[in-house]
């Protein structure tokens, strides 16, 4: 049976990255090489209690630039509120700006950007 494994994105400051990553969402690098086979340098981080990874993967010679909606991950919080005040005490916008009322009941959700403007899904789970 085949398995996901991960997930890799493009970033433009590896260093940068890992940290917003394991600041704010909580991830953990398991591994990073400053030199791939293909010559990138690259780090897998993990989120506590998943299997899936996510692979961050910076070259020199790579011109990034994330188009608006490219993609997005999902990441499941016990308490969206919470979690997100976390974040906007440490200066991270969420979106779209009215979240807290379009979603007063059932399933919440907000967005945020990481550094290089990719979306990040946030879903309560309760």
């Amino acid at each position: 049976m085949a398995r996901f494994l991960h997930t890799r994105v493009r970033c433009s400051d590896l260093d940068k990255s890992i940290d917003w990553y394991c600041k704010h969402l909580g991830f953990k690098v398991i591994s990073r090489t400053d030199k791939s086979p293909s010559g990138n340098h690259v780090a897998h981080l993990e989120l506590p209690g998943n299997e899936h990874t996510f692979e961050l993967t910076y070259s020199a010679d790579y011109n990034l630039k994330v188009p608006e909606d490219l993609m997005h991950i999902a990441i499941s919080v016990p308490d969206l509120l919470a979690f997100c005040d976390e974040l906007e005490k440490n200066g991270i916008e969420i979106w779209p700006g009215d979240w807290r009322d379009t979603f007063p009941t059932g399933r919440k959700m907000a967005f945020i950007d990481d550094p290089d403007g990719y979306e990040i899904e946030l879903l309560e789970d309760k």
